[in-house]
Parts: C-alpha cells; sequence; structure tokens
C-alpha cells in the first residue's frame, strides 16, 4: 500500500477525471465503425505482427468494442451495457479517487497487451486474430471482455450487496454476478486444459492480474499474523480475569460483564443510568462503592 500512495503523490496529477466518460465512449465510437464497416477489426485489433511493423495505434484502438446496430434491440443493450459500466467506473472512482481508478483500469490495458506479446511471442499468433478465432470456437471469453469484466469484480469486492436485476426481473446481489463470472473463467480455463491448449490460459490470467493485485493489496493479513493471535489470546485470558472478578451479572437472558458493581448492595451500571460509582481510597484493595454506600460502608482491612 505504501508503494500506491507514493505513485499517487508523484503522478495524481496525470489523472484523468473522469475517466468512464471517455471510456464509455468508445462504445459509441465502436457502434458507428462496425456498423459501416464491419472488418475494421483489421485495422485496429490488437495485432503483434503488425504493431511491431509500426502500426502503434493497434496499442488503443484495440479497446474499442466489437459491435454494430442494427436494431432497435441492438441500441437498447448498447445503452444499457454503457450506463452499466459508466456507473460501476463512476463508483469505483468515488471511492479510490480519480488516480487509482486510472492505475486499475490502465494497468488492465497494459497487462492484456502483455498478454498478447507473450502469446505472439510463444505461439506466433495474434490474440485478435487467428488465435482468438481458435478461443471462439471453444467458447472462451474474449480478452476484451475481461478487461471490463476486471472493472465489475472490483466493484463487488467493494458493494457486493448491490442488486442488479438479471434479465431485468432476477434481484442478484453483485458478488455472486462476480462468482458467477469468475466460474465462467474458471470453465474457459478447464476447456483449454481439456483441449490441451495451455498456452490459451496465458490472456485469461495475465489480463485479471490487476484485480488479483488489487485483491491481494486490499487484504487485512495482519488479522492471521502472530501478533493478532496472540493479541486475541490475551483478549480471552482478560475476559476470563473479568468473569472471575464477580462483576458478572444476568442481565435480561445473558449473562453481562459490567463495568461497575457496588461491593454492597451489588447494583451495577445496568440497573439504573443514573447511579455513580466511586472506589474508596480507605479500604485495602480494589473495592467499588455505589454513592448511596460510599460513605457508609465498612472499611475492608487486609490483616
Amino acid at each position: 500500500m505504501k508503494f500506491f500512495r507514493l505513485l499517487e503523490r508523484k503522478l495524481s496529477k496525470y489523472a484523468i477525471p473522469n475517466l468512464m466518460k471517455y471510456v464509455v465512449s468508445l462504445y459509441v465510437v465502436g457502434a458507428i465503425i462496425y456498423t459501416f464497416y464491419p472488418f475494421a477489426y483489421m485495422y485496429l485489433g490488437l495485432e503483434v505482427d503488425q504493431v511491431l511493423k509500426g502500426q502503434v495505434w493497434r496499442l488503443v484502438t484495440f479497446l474499442i468494442p466489437v459491435g454494430t446496430i442494427g436494431s432497435f434491440t441492438d441500441v437498447l443493450f448498447l445503452i444499457i451495457r454503457m450506463y452499466v459500466f459508466y456507473l460501476i467506473g463512476n463508483s469505483l472512482e468515488s471511492v479510490w479517487g480519480s488516480f487509482r481508478l486510472n492505475l486499475y483500469f490502465f494497468s488492465a490495458v497494459f497487462f492484456n497487451i502483455i498478454a498478447a506479446f507473450i502469446v505472439y511471442g510463444i505461439y506466433r499468433v495474434n490474440i485478435l486474430g487467428d488465435f482468438m478465432l481458435l478461443l471462439s470456437s471453444m467458447f472462451i471469453s474474449p480478452p476484451l471482455d475481461i478487461i471490463y469484466s476486471s472493472m465489475f469484480f472490483a466493484y463487488a469486492a467493494i458493494y457486493p450487496n448491490t442488486q442488479f436485476l438479471l434479465y431485468f426481473i432476477i434481484p442478484l446481489k453483485a458478488k455472486y454476478f462476480a462468482w458467477i463470472s469468475g466460474a465462467i473463467y474458471l470453465k474457459d480455463i478447464y476447456n483449454l486444459i481439456v483441449n490441451k491448449f495451455y498456452l490459451g490460459i496465458i490472456p485469461i490470467v495475465v489480463s485479471l492480474a490487476n484485480f488479483f493485485i488489487f485483491f491481494l493489496c486490499t487484504r487485512d493479513f495482519q488479522r492471521i499474523s502472530p501478533r493478532e493471535f496472540e493479541r486475541k489470546a490475551r483478549f480471552r485470558r482478560q475476559m476470563k480475569e473479568g468473569m472471575k472478578s464477580g462483576n458478572v451479572v444476568e442481565f435480561r437472558g445473558k449473562t453481562v460483564i459490567t463495568r461497575h458493581k457496588c461491593a454492597v448492595c451489588g447494583r451495577t451500571e445496568l440497573d439504573n443510568d443514573d447511579l455513580e460509582f466511586r472506589f474508596c481510597s480507605k479500604c485495602e484493595g480494589n473495592y467499588e462503592y455505589c454513592m448511596d454506600h460510599l460513605y457508609t460502608h465498612e472499611h475492608v482491612k487486609n490483616n
């Protein structure tokens, strides 16, 4: 976490505020481009061999989602997808701030590019080229979809109980959507293993690396540290000592350890909110009394 705070101090001025406004606009750009020219992906996709030949714009244009507007249904689903993604991005920005949202999104883009180069370097195919066709034949989720899915995983980790309507009817919490999405990716990995195409696991794992890093960096590992175990053990010992001290009463059917208890009448703060208690300086030992018995009790002397 210290590393991320250092980055934020040094680079926060370069963060793009309201980043999702620009990211969501890519859906509109993609819908327009691919409606009029369905084969535009041949010039915009992340083809590593073409990037190495100088077509560096592909490192950015591959983020444009592929989609066409051929009917009212296509327009409706495009608007819904844009709205949900914008809502998720803005919610993350409200929690993290602009810099951390930028870092999370662009790290997902960076890891996806790394995955593309790894696959090309080993297998000599492109993630969005022949390799993507092969993955699609095995019903594997495209790496580009995984980039946008990583945003939802982070949202579900922060807002697990937010409800979405599945098929606009069934209410389902974000955490369950995330578990379902995770199960789908595990199914993808299983299909790749069954087909002995182990290299196909690389883009899935690498593309989700930013979420794994986020998850690990936001966990409280102190709760499983030896110091935490010792603290809990010390607390349990103190609780047992408190029960032995005599300040244990039955209140509304429950055993309660009180903060105060009169050594004469046995009344506690649970009996009356207006009761006041004091320790007697003349008694030998820790004896506490209510105001009714503070000056009338017989002082305890240890012989």
